[in-house]
């Protein structure tokens, strides 16, 4: 079944999840869906409305924190931050973003698994808006159809560049790679390092977390051992 993103309307004021409240909580790490939780009007305001509001909005956290605006290393950030999170860091959560892929018949007949390793990758934990990075591992097995090399690598970057929890971006990535190919032979493997864990809480900052995803054929013990192989050379 091929898989779409929807909109969801995602409820911000609820004072439990799962039974538990956001107190109790803390800092689990947790995810409510394969789908990145959007309320249903996330695009009615263009992308200069939206640099404009969070320009204005982050000015005000600033000065919340007793910045001082009027200094001339700090009047310009709102409107960086603002750039930076709708044109670059976050412009994943936009579907217009979301890179076209061409198929092209497997003329070759290559019928082995394909791996693209080593895919560095830059996201952002959507529990406390901080770096999320490291390295994703792809493999597939062709149905008849590939997928020039850099597409791979465009459509980590499309999914990683919004607020994101790794088990999540690591399905997101698999199921479009098994959408465009037409194929459940998908191997997706992501290593990562997260700030909200190195830099702040438990400031651990060398533990990493991997997880994976294993389609089709790659559901095989031998086949799962092949591809790691391929990973260690």
């Amino acid at each position: 079944m091929k898989h779409q993103e929807t909109l969801l309307n995602t409820p911000i004021n609820g004072t439990k999840l799962n039974g538990f409240t956001f107190d109790e909580i803390g800092d689990d790490h947790l995810y409510t869906g394969i789908e990145t939780p959007m309320t249903r009007d996330a695009f009615v305001l263009s992308d200069d409305e939206k640099k404009e509001k969070i320009s204005h909005l982050f000015a005000q956290i600033m000065d919340v924190m007793g910045l001082d605006l009027t200094d001339d290393s700090l009047k310009g950030t709102p409107k960086r931050v603002a750039k930076m999170y709708i044109d670059e860091i976050f412009s994943g959560l936009n579907p217009v973003n979301k890179p076209k892929i061409a198929l092209f018949d497997n003329k070759y007949q290559y019928n082995q698994m394909l791996v693209e390793k080593n895919i560095q990758f830059y996201s952002n934990c959507e529990h406390h808006f901080v770096p999320i990075f490291g390295k994703v591992h792809v493999a597939y097995v062709s149905s008849g159809k590939v997928i020039g090399l850099s597409k791979i690598n465009r459509i980590v970057q499309y999914f990683a560049n919004r607020p994101q929890v790794q088990e999540r971006l690591t399905n997101q990535i698999a199921l479009e790679l098994s959408d465009i190919l037409e194929t459940d032979d998908v191997a997706v493997i992501i290593d990562a390092k997260h700030l909200c864990v190195a830099s702040r809480g438990i400031k651990d900052d060398s533990s990493a977390t991997v997880t994976s995803f294993f389609g089709g054929v790659f559901n095989n013990s031998k086949k799962i051992v092949e591809l790691q192989n391929y990973l260690k050379l």
